[in-house]
């Protein structure tokens, strides 16, 4: 008799789209355990602050880009200087913006707007090696899966190589898996050892080439000899005040400085020396037995990480000891960092970064400043927890020469993570309706707060009383409670504005905010019950410690009163719900993709004007298919791509009863794949 493991399922409460089995392989459940912050640190609405409100730096960056990864970067003229004034006018217009939005729909299907093309790049199970064999759904094995490309992919990348026209390379995280949807007949309690295996295989990273067509948008996966795949056993070198540290030491790795794998990749980031970042997010969720470690201080750190008792929901502890942490307690610890990827080196040892902290990293993206100095922003997706951002010591260097790789390669070694405390400016007004509180709307200001400084050979000084350099890096979390940092609502992807250098966070909802009369609305998180989520703009003083805060959007039904566009006409604009993964184009608009729509409809990516009589103009450019969550987004001036990941993922479908057949068609089984749109005739994208 075939299982029906859904049944262990619930559905939601209504207040958001995700399905329950999602949650479950995603972020184990995240959401239906109580929030891991129980820390007494105030939520600023408590807080008496003396922060003078500041405007935004306007440096231009470096113009040091190896690969053309401009989203690295804010913008520079070519002497420089800045050029923002000029560019910031041209955005004003929403210039880029110009197509007809794609209502809102249930289909299982990619939709783009009128006059637009789409079609898919790469599916999971597509081989990138030609020795790989081809996809066959009910003959998978892990050998062939690591051969083949990955799960579930999130964040994207698409890098240009040099001197050989419409021709790239897509770098794309695999989050996780989900073990009823990729096989018939699974049980999740007892998988198969060869079914755990494909599983971690199928974690990770892909480096794939992919190459364009004249006349058309598409992109067209070959054999190139960059191809690689990183899986949940690929070396990876541990850098910074971890590396060696007690935390970190395991039977396999005694020194402390090697790691196996990498998994819940999340967002991302490239760097303008030519690599990719990726978020380790809910590595929680793989490790088993977390009551089985009897230590008081390590039983309570892993608990503010959300580590559970009992089995994992992969498994993966059965044919492996080191997620068994009855076995291997500090296998835990050598997970959520910061990943650093070498594309254009398939045999380089990919690298973590413990100096930017280890917590749920949906991403890491760059700024660079005009003499050179690389921030990086990040945010810790869970209800009530941070944003982050990593000031380098060191200045990026020029070139794409092997001595200028290895220098910038430990840029992100070096240097001070700072955690952020924010205040409004109209806290009095706040009820947790989300009702404006002033014309000008929602505003304050905000201090960054110095945890952690990495100085050369990845040695580190603590700047928490009462924790080491390896306690701030390893347990990041808990020296940011320490200090009172601000409880946000899921903070996901930062990005900053190529134009103007204005940082932007998703913050994705938070269905607890204010529940049970606790952890009430703040002016940055404004709405109790939280469930459509929020878009906050920062003015930052990149390597200060001093921005002011606004919100662009509140997020939600147009026609409800507690949502709000950046003060645009509200009937004008598509619905938008659970912001997720950022980008910007080249004119400065911001692009939002979506995950958990709690409106009802499929989620989907979105164009936003954020200058001019148009702030705030909200326009659905795409939809994704059924149970499918919109991931990734990269927009150039030809093409638009974006991860769909988990199509179909219904809590009554499975592989037995598939709820998509996206995107084969027919009565084929779902498959998480790379999609790309591009105006018909290739003309420039909005315009």
């Amino acid at each position: 008799m075939t299982p029906k493991p859904l049944t262990l399922f619930t559905a939601h409460d209504g207040r958001s789209a995700r399905a329950r089995v999602t949650c479950e392989y995603k972020c184990a459940n995240a959401c239906f355990h109580p929030a891991p912050n129980t820390s007494d640190g105030a939520y600023f609405g408590d807080i008496v602050s003396s922060l003078n409100r500041r405007g935004v730096l306007r440096g231009g960056a470096a113009a040091v880009l190896a690969v053309g990864a401009a989203s690295a970067l804010a913008a520079c003229g070519a002497d420089g200087g800045s050029t923002e004034t000029s560019k910031a006018a041209a955005a004003s217009d929403g210039t880029g913006t110009t197509f007809t939005a794609v209502a809102p729909n249930t289909d299982d299907a990619v939709r783009v707007p009128e006059g637009y093309e789409q079609s898919v790049v790469i599916r999971w199970g597509d081989p990138i090696f030609a020795d790989a064999p081809a996809f066959d759904f009910d003959r998978q094995t892990a050998a062939a899966q690591e051969r083949q490309f990955g799960y579930n992919n999130d964040f994207a990348a698409l890098l240009p190589i040099e001197g050989q026209a419409n021709t790239f390379l897509l770098v794309v995280n695999h989050e996780y898996t989900t073990g009823p949807h990729m096989f018939r007949g699974y049980d999740p309690k007892n998988p198969t050892d060869e079914q755990i295996a494909i599983s971690m295989a199928a974690h990770g990273l892909t480096v794939v080439e992919v190459k364009g067509e004249s006349g058309s948008g598409k992109l067209t996966p070959a054999f190139g000899r960059y191809n690689r795949r990183i899986t949940a056993n690929t070396e990876f070198l541990l850098t910074g005040p971890a590396a060696g540290s007690d935390f970190v030491k395991t039977a396999a790795d005694p020194a402390g400085t090697k790691v196996f794998g990498t998994f819940a990749n999340c967002a991302g980031g490239t760097t303008p020396w030519g690599t990719v970042l990726s978020g380790e997010e809910n590595f929680h969720g793989y490790f088993a037995n977390a009551q089985a470690v009897t230590d008081a201080t390590a039983a309570a750190r892993l608990k503010r990480y959300g580590f559970a008792e009992g089995a994992s929901t992969n498994v993966w502890e059965r044919t492996d000891k080191r997620f068994d942490l009855a076995q291997e307690p500090n296998e835990a610890n050598r997970f959520g960092y910061v990943v650093e990827v070498d594309p254009w080196d398939a045999a380089s040892v990919p690298v973590k970064h413990s100096a930017m902290g280890r917590l749920k990293h949906e991403g890491a993206s760059i700024y660079v400043t005009a003499d050179g100095a690389v921030v990086s922003y990040t945010g810790d997706d869970e209800r009530f927890d941070y944003m982050y951002k990593f000031v380098s010591a060191k200045k990026v260097q020029s070139g794409t020469g092997a001595s200028a790789m290895r220098h910038n390669m430990t840029i992100l070694d070096e240097g001070t993570l700072y955690v952020a405390k924010l205040t409004g400016d109209h806290a009095a007004q706040i009820d947790g309706t989300g009702k404006l509180p002033a014309p000008q709307g929602f505003t304050g200001t905000g201090e960054w707060i110095p945890l952690l400084e990495t100085g050369p050979d990845g040695k580190g000084t603590s700047k928490v009383d009462g924790m080491s350099a390896a306690e701030v890096a390893v347990f990041t979390r808990l020296a940011a409670d320490r200090v009172g940092a601000t409880k946000m609502d899921r903070p996901e992807d930062f990005e900053a504005n190529p134009v103007t250098g204005k940082v932007y966070v998703a913050l994705t909802n938070n269905d607890n905010r204010g529940k049970d009369g606790k952890a009430a609305a703040d002016e940055a998180n404004p709405r109790n019950l939280n469930k459509n989520g929020q878009v906050l703009e920062l003015d930052d003083d990149h390597t200060g410690t001093r921005f002011s805060w606004s919100l662009l959007l509140v997020c939600g039904d147009p026609n409800a009163a507690d949502t709000y566009y950046g003060g645009f006409d509200k009937s004008e604009v598509s619905p938008i719900s659970c912001p997720d993964n950022l980008a910007f184009d080249q004119y400065g608009n911001l692009w939002i993709s979506t995950d958990g729509n709690a409106l009802k409809a499929n989620d989907g990516l979105f164009a936003v004007v954020l200058d001019g009589d148009r702030r705030g103009e909200t326009k659905q450019f795409l939809t994704v298919p059924k149970g499918a969550e919109t991931c990734g987004p990269v927009v150039t001036e030809s093409r638009v791509l974006v991860c769909v990941q988990h199509p179909g993922e219904e809590d009554d479908a499975s592989a037995d009863n598939p709820a998509s057949h996206w995107p084969d068609g027919g009565t084929t089984q779902p498959r998480p794949s790379v999609v790309v749109a591009w105006k018909s005739g290739q003309g420039r994208i909005g315009v």
